[in-house]
């Protein structure tokens, strides 16, 4: 029997995600396999339309790494990111997939072992629902 290894898209923001990853990178923490780490200037600026063309291209779940509300650079990303991901799921849960696939994680810079925490617990919940029926 073949092992499921869910592919994870992160999205990161400059000022933290992608600065808590390249953390957890330099201290050799173990990220699952199929991570892809896509560097974005902030999370505000991740549309809709990313997140569900990520599923619809070959994740089986996606992760915004975004700042803390009140240590965004831009003010008020975060709470955009969030409003998108948010609309996101509800079209996710009108086309029957689970709303779960989605997920917003706030890091400090200084967050690379919580970073790579929630990959491992965002892969062990993909594991769980199973590979994502939506890719094409």
């Amino acid at each position: 029997m073949s092992t499921f290894d869910p592919k994870i898209v992160a999205f990161c923001c400059d000022q933290s995600g992608y600065v808590a990853a390249d953390m957890a990178g330099a201290l050799k923490l173990n990220f699952p396999k199929n991570v892809e780490i896509v560097r974005v200037p902030c999370a505000g600026r991740i549309e809709t339309i990313y997140l569900l063309k990520a599923l619809e291209k070959g994740a089986d779940g996606v992760l915004i790494f975004a700042c803390y509300e009140e240590n965004c650079q831009f003010l008020r990303g975060n709470l955009r990111a969030r409003g998108r991901l948010s609309y996101a799921h509800r079209m996710l849960e009108k086309i029957g997939l689970e709303k779960e696939r989605l997920e917003i994680c706030h890091l400090a810079t200084n967050s690379g072992v919580r970073l790579a925490e929630a990959l491992q617990r965002k892969s062990e919940q993909l594991k769980k629902l199973g590979p994502n029926p939506a890719k094409i």
